[in-house]
């Protein structure tokens, strides 16, 4: 049966935002379930009331039992945050089929599917909250992170719809846009960047640029705590903001796309990635 503790289910939750995000709901006296794929290798959790769960969002049929089961032993879902996933980095051109769709599958299906089994509960308590956390990647789209800024847009046009399609059956939708915030994302991605063979590629001579992109997300980050106690603030209000924005460059990536000509933001980030020096190797006098 469930107490009188609202319940929250975060996905991601090993390390970064979720983990973080996990320990500022549970210090608040939420019951918060954290969950990763390989729930034995979290550290730890030393506040009370967080369970660390096993679940890959990749599979539907363990997202259907997770959600199940986490109903039936706290009695209800209040709160679902979408946390999950990773950053593809590479050019569009060197990324195989297989891989954009496991990162489609990562950051777009599998929020897609904790939503449809965590909503139906929340519509008949005519009250819920759906986290999802996107990027201001997925509002400019810079060189090197196609597939992660494709995922991250994709995920963002989804929460849109979302928002619209539950405010009248009582559930609010949330979507996080972080900036820079410190957490393994970007030695994850790097790690991707090592493993790719680019000795064929056009893009040889990029490796260290597409290196730094997959940094970029750790450039002057905010730390992971300080962004989930101040985010978890704006969470818990009886009327949550509908897009929230924090950490470096949230603000100022999208203000790049909405106030400058798209021209202007392709040289900007083309220089900021070695792509206009790749463009004067490729010139002939």
């Amino acid at each position: 049966m469930s107490s009188g503790a609202q319940v929250v289910l975060i996905t991601g939750g090993s390390s970064g935002i979720g983990r973080a995000m996990a320990l500022a709901f549970a210090r608040r006296g939420l019951r918060v379930f954290a969950t990763s794929r390989r729930p034995q290798a979290m550290a730890p959790f030393l506040e009370p009331g967080i369970e660390g769960v096993a679940l890959d969002v990749t599979d539907p049929r363990a997202v259907d039992a997770v959600v199940a089961d986490i109903e039936h032993r706290a009695g209800r879902i209040d709160v679902l945050v979408n946390n999950a996933g990773y950053g593809l980095m590479r050019p569009v051109l060197e990324t195989a089929p297989d891989a954009l769709r496991h990162q489609l599958e990562t950051n777009v299906v599998g929020p897609a599917a904790l939503v449809r089994a965590v909503a139906p509960g929340m519509v008949r308590r005519r009250r819920g909250l759906i986290v999802n956390v996107g990027s201001v990647s997925g509002v400019l789209a810079t060189p090197f992170a196609g597939p992660y800024c494709a995922s991250k847009a994709a995920l963002h046009a989804l929460t849109d719809a979302l928002r619209m399609e539950l405010a009248p059956l009582g559930v609010d939708v949330v979507l996080l846009q972080p900036g820079a915030v410190r957490s393994r994302f970007g030695d994850t991605a790097a790690e991707g960047v090592e493993a790719l063979d680019l000795e064929r590629s056009p893009y040889a001579p990029l490796r260290e640029a597409i290196l730094r992109r997959a940094a970029s997300s750790q450039e002057g980050a905010l730390d992971a705590d300080v962004f989930a106690r101040r985010t978890v603030d704006l969470l818990l209000r009886p009327r949550p903001p509908a897009v929230i924005r924090m950490g470096r460059h949230s603000v100022r990536m999208p203000l790049l796309r909405w106030l400058l000509p798209v021209r202007v933001t392709d040289r900007i980030l083309s220089r900021r990635f070695g792509l206009s020096a790749l463009a004067g190797a490729g010139r002939r006098d």
